[in-house]
Formats: structure tokens, sequence, C-alpha cells
């Protein structure tokens, strides 16, 4: 049976600017192309998770307008549930910036729009959801009220909490929302913005981890990148290296690992070897332009593993 995935985050349209490189100050540079995308870090990870083989349903609102209609009929065609994407009169649809290098590095903002608006409703949606949820993923692009009252409910209920650091602020640290949650996973800005430490390596990692532990984390896995991930929790500590690939576009490469790496958790694969999953989901995000266009399906995943074994 199908594991059941509840996702409770963010819904955005890409606007995605290829350019040679990043402008200076005062700079006007002539960019390559421009598309649009669906996007999210939440939106990202249900599709994710649905590709992935998950029963997904999703609570997130959207505003009412051409990019809201949309990207909720997207997710429904990714067979997302999207019965509590609420659309609201009274905001805009999320948007994110992007600013993508022809090295495939990017930079991004985002205005959260419609997703700044989550509150009671959602968190009274969440507790029901649960009860009939095996892990709750959520990213930090959402109201951190939202956030930790959805995490406490997932701790009463017993059900595995994985969160995505994105958008991560100091302010999710003085809330207490590290102590919610099962699986912390930050990349290493993220790391450093919750830790105040620097991240230039695994050292600086395993470091971050272990304080994020300190915070109440159960289990941590930082993002590294071209270096992989490395974690830390009860049971050990390990690196695992990225699989090398040649990127053309690296957004939402950590939506795509924090999404496998949920569903192999739940699925019931051990730490080391869900992280190895997700590093190859994470690969796989990088081979495609675009956000949502680039979560990889069960067997995309399964075939990249077989050939690098």
């Amino acid at each position: 049976m199908a594991v059941r995935v509840l996702v409770v985050g963010s819904i955005n349209m890409d606007l995605i600017v290829r350019c040679p490189r990043l402008p200076g100050a005062g700079e006007t540079l002539a960019g390559d192309d421009f598309a649009t995308a669906p996007g999210g870090k939440g939106a990202n990870q249900a599709v994710a998770c649905s590709r992935l083989g998950a029963r997904t349903a999703m609570i997130a609102r959207v505003g009412g307008d051409e990019f809201g209609q949309r990207l909720r009929r997207g997710l429904q065609e990714e067979d997302v549930d999207v019965t509590h994407v609420r659309v609201d009169g009274e905001a805009s649809t999320g948007v994110a910036l992007i600013l993508l290098e022809r090295t495939g590095d990017n930079r991004i903002v985002v205005v959260l729009g419609a997703n700044a608006r989550l509150g009671d409703e959602e968190v009274a949606t969440a507790s029901q959801a649960l009860a009939e949820s095996d892990v709750l993923l959520m990213p930090l692009e959402v109201p951190l009220p939202v956030a930790k009252a959805v995490a406490a409910a997932a701790r009463e209920r017993a059900v595995l909490c994985v969160l995505d650091a994105g958008a991560a602020t100091p302010t999710a640290v003085d809330i207490g929302l590290p102590g919610l949650v099962d699986v912390l996973s930050p990349n290493e800005a993220e790391a450093e913005i919750l830790t105040g430490i620097p991240i230039k390596g695994r050292d600086d990692a395993r470091r971050a981890a272990d304080r994020l532990r300190d915070m109440g984390a159960k289990d941590v896995v930082v993002k590294l990148g071209r270096d992989g991930a490395y974690w830390s929790g009860p049971q050990g500590e390990a690196h695992v290296p990225a699989f090398r690939i040649d990127p053309v576009d690296t957004t939402a490469a950590g939506d795509a690992f924090t999404s496998c790496l949920a569903v192999s958790l739940a699925e019931g694969y051990g730490m080391v070897d869900a992280i190895r999953r997700a590093n190859a989901a994470g690969a796989l995000a990088c081979l495609t332009l675009g956000a949502q266009p680039s979560m990889p399906t069960a067997g995309a995943l399964e075939q990249f593993l077989r050939e690098r074994i």
C-alpha cells in the first residue's frame, strides 16, 4: 500500500529568467530567455511525493487570480489531493523570481502572497488530516505559528514530521520549532541561519547538525549540494556522497531531495539508504529546467540508482 503524505506548504508561480551571470548593482543585463513554471516549495514537494508513488494531499492557499487557477489545476493533474487548497480572493498567488545562471546556479526572490495567510483554518484541517497520514512534510514558506501548530499536532498523533528548512529564519528557533521535528533538513545557507554556524564543509555541517539536535530535532540531514548530505541522529552519523552530474538547473533540487527522503523513510528505508535515494532524486531534478517539471518519477529514480550501483 502506498504511503500517505500530507504536505502543508506554499504554492508559487515561478518566473524564470535565464542569464549569463547575475547583474551588478545598477546594471542592466540582457537575459537569455524567460519562462513560467509551477513552483513553491510545498507544491514542488507534493508533486515529487506523488510522482514517487505516495498518496499525497496538500493544505495551502492560492490567490483568486489566473496563476492560482493554473497552479491548483496542475496539482490535480499530478494526482495531488487539492481538496484543502483554498482559493483566497483577498490575496495574490505567491510568486518566485528566479535568476538562473548558465552554470546552473540560481538566486531566488519569493513574494509569499496567499501563502502568508495560512492560519487557524489550515491548522484545524491539518490536525484532522494527520489521522490518515503516515508522514507530514512541511517547508518554512508558511507562517511560523502555523508550522509550529501543525508540527505539534503531528507529534501528538505520532506522525513522522519532516521539516524542510526552506525560507529559514532565526525565529523558527526562537519559537522552539526544531523540538517538534523528527527530521530537519536544511541546506548550507539555511543551517547557518538557524545556528549561526557558517557551513564551509563537512566539519561545519556536523557542528550545525549537533547544535540543531541540541535544540530538540531528532535527526538532522544537512544538504551540501555537490558534496551530498551529512546526517546526525540518535542512531549515528554519516556523510552520504552526491552523484556526479552536469546540472541544467538546480532549482528545487532540495525539494526533490527532502520529498524522497520523507517518502523513503515512511516506506521503511534506513536513514543512510533514504539519503542515498534522496541524493539521486536531487540529482535527477538538476537535469531538467524548472521546479515541478524536474521532480522525478519512481521509475526514473529506480533506473538512476540501478545504473549507479
